[in-house]
């Protein structure tokens, strides 16, 4: 692994599984592997769980971190290869990643999609101009069109609630939200289950379909409870629509998840990644009941964050 920006920068998923599980019981084990290396943390957006995450698996194995909110404490980078600087843009994005990477040892970026140009967004443009001007290691901590440091702490979650020798039914299912979201977590968790050994159902109501370079192998289904019907686990996300890009469209208001819908599941635990808006997303009596693996997830982002880590570090290894 040289760089970490989804499922297919991973060779063997479950042996990295398997050494996030190994970490979150041994923590501390490898703190002599990131002496004297420091991690960059770049966020041009919000963030909670991926910062203090990221950051604490950083530290448990020994590293420095750098964090700069980028968008509130950086110039405004260009990203446009050529272009004539008298506008609003202040520093280059070969210059100011390029000196990053003079900095930290590994990086890792955040950075949400405007919503507005699909093309632009699925680009990737700012994620790969880092990777190709850092001259480090590249973490995804979400991106336009994926969240893999999520999906890695899904799978973990899922792993570790799944009776050994049973394949689980895995149902993904939109859910109601006031506002345009993006696809990069559906997206990525969808494109993780497809490696993975369970059975994927993706439910959503007509219209917000994903793209399909990210769904091959799910079944998908515009009716929400055939897809809850003996579900092991449901995970709970809005995303806008990819087709009619970045829209939320009407008559979509009813497929907030339950109780009463998870009755036809197999006593479905229930994942969302937070944040979650309480009684738009999921009920309150979802998240607060003995269903919800919603802590369990967000305490698996540090050993996810920190396997991701142990092996880039591994690469420096003599």
């Amino acid at each position: 692994m040289t760089n970490y920006t989804s499922v297919h920068d991973v060779t063997d998923l479950d042996a990295l599984v398997k050494e996030a599980l190994h970490l979150k019981q041994n923590p501390y084990k490898y703190k002599h592997l990131g002496e004297n290396r420091t991690l960059g943390l770049i966020f041009l957006n919000p963030s909670l769980r991926t910062r203090m995450s990221t950051q604490k698996a950083a530290v448990n194995l020994g590293m420095n971190v750098m964090v700069m909110n980028i968008d509130k404490e950086g110039w405004a980078l260009e990203t446009q290869e050529g272009a004539v600087m008298n506008g609003t843009t202040v520093e280059h994005i070969k210059d100011a990643a390029a000196v990053m990477g003079q900095y930290c040892d590994i990086l890792g970026l955040r950075s949400f999609p405007k919503l507005q140009n699909r093309e632009e967004d699925y680009s990737e443009n700012l994620l790969q101009s880092f990777i190709r001007y850092s001259k480090v290691p590249v973490i995804s901590l979400e991106s336009a069109t994926r969240h893999p440091l999520q999906s890695l702490a899904d799978l973990i979650t899922i792993t570790e609630n799944t009776p050994a020798g049973k394949r689980p039914k895995v149902v993904l299912t939109w859910a109601p939200h006031i506002k345009a979201l993006p696809q990069c977590v559906a997206n990525s968790f969808a494109e993780w289950m497809g490696r993975a050994a369970v059975d994927l159902v993706i439910t959503q109501p007509q219209g917000f379909e994903l793209a399909e370079t990210f769904t091959r192998g799910a079944a998908i289904t515009h009716n929400q409870q055939e897809a809850l019907q003996d579900a092991d686990f449901v995970y709970v996300k809005n995303w806008s629509a990819y087709e009619d890009y970045g829209k939320v469209l009407p008559d979509a208001q009813d497929w907030m998840l339950t109780n009463e819908k998870l009755q036809v599941s197999n006593n479905a635990k229930v994942m969302h990644c937070l944040p979650v808006r309480r009684n738009v997303e999921l009920s309150d009596q979802i998240l607060d009941g003995p269903n919800s693996l919603v802590l369990e997830q967000a305490n698996n982002r540090t050993y996810a964050a920190q396997a991701v880590l142990k092996t880039l570090l591994n690469n420096y290894e003599v």
